[in-house]
């Protein structure tokens, strides 16, 4: 038995005439006859009654065109299923990001993604780079965010949303006259900057941006969270650089200031395990790829694929 030989039964029994049920699916009668016949003969029963004039269901043609009905409704939900998995519609995904991802874009990419997929099943948790490369490696989460070009084997970097750095003053200190800070003008400033073992990229590019400028920068404190950094400064306890972003996210006692100088952007990356061929994955960085299309380039040498 074929799925072709429950349509053409259905056909016939919503019809309840041979020709019309032929026409209404573009062949002929001889064989549409032939087909049902060879349906009984495999069933064992008779699913019609035939007379010169008329053709009625039997008994057991009625249940049998009820239990069609239901299997061609399972197949159809079956089919829809499948083909929205296919597409990443429907399924589960877990996502970290390191925290200051949290002042960008990004919440209005979550935003997006859940009103797009809302049968996908979202898990987000704030996680530091290395804790994101071992989570990735773990499969404990699909897909990180993280702020370096990481260069690990099996997973897939993209960078998909630069931003600019720029210098956060407490409200107090002399330089929060000046629209603009000269990076040589911090040498003699107490630092706070996130952990060179935490976030060696975003750590070197602060230090090499100083030591251009003429100095080695003076680490007071260290924070893990840029939150933590910027409450510091509020404190009088040092200056810091941080991603512009942070300004989305005012803190009372602190100032932002562009620097004078053009120093490296810093970038989100998208990261994610190489041969992952998930299609809730896929949906997802092609959304965060169409949200970020405007945003400035991200550094060439900053990329990794």
């Amino acid at each position: 038995m074929e799925l072709r030989h429950l349509h053409y039964f259905i056909t016939v029994a919503e019809e309840l005439h041979f020709s019309r049920a032929a026409e209404r699916l573009h062949i002929s009668q001889p064989p549409l006859s032939q087909q049902i016949q060879n349906l009984e003969d495999e069933l064992g029963v008779k699913l019609f009654e035939r007379t010169k004039r008329q053709v009625h269901l039997t008994e057991a043609g009625k249940v049998f065109l009820e239990r069609c009905y239901l299997v061609l409704a399972q197949l159809e939900q079956a089919i829809a299923v499948t083909q929205q998995i296919g597409r990443g519609e429907v399924g589960q995904l877990a996502i970290s990001f390191v925290g200051t991802a949290m002042f960008t874009l990004l919440p209005e990419i979550f935003r997006v993604f859940r009103e797009q997929f809302p049968a996908v099943e979202l898990r987000l948790h704030e996680l530091t780079t290395a804790q994101q490369i071992q989570a990735l490696y773990d499969k404990q989460i699909d897909i990180g965010i993280v702020r370096s070009a990481i260069n690990e084997p099996g997973l897939s970097v993209e960078c998909f949303l630069p931003e600019s750095l720029v210098l956060a003053l407490p409200e107090t200190h002399p330089l929060s006259a000046q629209t603009q800070v000269a990076l040589s003008s911090l040498a003699n400033e107490s630092f706070i900057l996130f952990p060179a073992t935490m976030g060696p990229v975003f750590y070197e590019q602060i230090i090499g941006s100083c030591q251009q400028a003429g100095f080695r920068p003076k680490v007071a404190q260290e924070a893990v969270q840029m939150q933590t950094i910027v409450g510091l400064v509020a404190a009088g306890l040092g200056i810091a650089i941080v991603p512009a972003s942070l300004q989305n996210f005012p803190r009372s006692g602190v100032i932002y200031r562009p620097l004078k100088e053009e120093i490296p952007n810093t970038e989100l990356y998208l990261t994610w395990r190489q041969h992952d061929s998930s299609p809730v994955v896929r949906a997802f960085l092609n959304l965060a790829r169409r949200m970020t299309q405007g945003e400035s380039t991200c550094q060439p040498n900053q990329q990794s694929a």
